[in-house]
């Protein structure tokens, strides 16, 4: 065995120690690097940021142009009506304002009715709007004094023929409003229609014009605003094509409207065109040759005089003193005698072309029309007649 030193230990540690060190400063693994970044090209940088501006420029003036109804497609003069119903949301009228070309982005509106508690103030009504209206406006042209969305309504459906006194106790009995309310609204209200006297407070003067139909009603709803939703739809079903035919026609609106009503209040529901024709018949034919000389003879316009009468007309009765009293005046009643459906409004515009003068009621339940007094006289004298 060679000799071996303590000291040749520690030397041989400490050279190898050095060589060791000098490796890893010099020829040894290098210490890996980072990823050099790639640089972004400004331009195309600026482009993107370009393009996104613009994008949202444009997103954001087509909104815009929307919220303050610009560029709308409809002219502004022209009218547009919209119906909210108790069965409506937001959602629902959105649609409804879509359809009707008064929004573009039904999406955007509901944002804008949510943001602005739009609910608490749109109301269910009908609503003439136009594409003038921002959103603001057409949300102010919605708002019903009576009550909101949430409020509580009710379903009011008024027969066909009732009077203005039965359609006015028919509201007051589904809580609509109270019936001095209602009343005092049909004498005093302003209505802004040319076939309303404003300046008579008879309740007459909306008699003929409170259409038939079925309504949703706030309970507590406005009077005022009650009666003018049931003349607003008797408008709109006095379409173009309706007017036209009273245009061309010797009567005015309210005159015919005055035959639809007593038609309405005579018929047995099948047989209106010919009792439309019995009545132009006599205001417009040889009367005298028929022994009416102009005189329509209708019991219901008497009875319509007469509002508290029981039991059948008597030759008493006939000579009541009353302009309603068509024993008596030649021609129609001052004012229609009740409100008619749409039946009896085409009746009076489209009667029969006939030679009847006279009609009774028979025991069938139906009307039976004759040309002469002496047909009609047989008839009434027949086991047929219905009394």
């Amino acid at each position: 065995m060679s000799d071996y030193k303590n000291g040749d230990t520690a030397s041989w540690d400490s050279a190898q120690v050095r060589r060791s060190q000098a490796g890893q400063s010099g020829g040894g693994r290098r210490p890996p690097q980072q990823r050099r970044r790639r640089r972004i090209n400004p331009i195309l940088y600026i482009l993107c940021v370009l393009v996104a501006s613009a994008i949202l420029a444009g997103v954001g003036w087509l909104l815009a142009s929307d919220l303050f109804a610009f560029s709308r497609e409809i002219p502004s003069t022209q009218d547009i009506t919209i119906e909210v119903t108790a069965e409506d949301d937001m959602g629902s009228i959105a649609d409804k304002l879509q359809n009707a070309g008064l929004i573009k982005y039904k999406w955007f509106f509901r944002l804008f009715a949510a943001v602005t508690g739009a609910s608490d103030d749109v109301g269910i009504g009908t609503y003439t709007l136009n594409t003038d209206m921002d959103y603001h406006a057409l949300i102010a042209g919605m708002h019903s004094s009576s009550g909101n969305l949430s409020a509580e309504t009710v379903t009011v459906t008024i027969p066909e023929g009732y009077t203005v006194r039965q359609t006015i106790a028919l509201l007051a009995e589904k809580g609509v409003n109270t019936e001095e309310a209602l009343t005092e609204a049909a004498q005093t209200g302003d209505f802004d229609y040319d076939f309303i006297d404003n300046d008579s407070e008879d309740l007459s003067r909306l008699e003929g014009f409170l259409f038939p139909d079925t309504y949703e009603f706030y309970v507590g709803h406005n009077p005022e605003d009650a009666l003018d939703r049931l003349l607003r739809n008797f408008v709109s079903r006095m379409d173009e094509d309706r007017m036209a035919q009273v245009e061309a026609s010797d009567y005015s609106l309210r005159e015919i409207i005055t035959i639809a009503s007593l038609i309405e209040e005579e018929t047995d529901g099948t047989d209106q065109a010919n009792i439309a024709s019995v009545i132009y018949n006599r205001l417009e034919g040889p009367g005298d040759k028929q022994g009416t000389y102009g005189l329509l003879q209708i019991d219901a316009s008497l009875l319509y005089a007469l509002p508290d009468h029981t039991g059948p007309i008597t030759s008493a009765d006939m000579q009541t003193d009353s302009p309603y009293n068509l024993y008596q005046h030649a021609g129609l009643p001052p004012t229609p005698i009740s409100n008619p459906g749409l039946a009896s409004i085409d009746a009076a515009l489209n009667p029969n072309s006939t030679n009847y003068y006279y009609y009774a009621l028979g025991t069938d339940g139906k009307h039976h029309f004759s040309t002469t007094l002496a047909e009609h006289n047989a008839f009434v004298n027949s086991s047929s007649y219905g009394g």
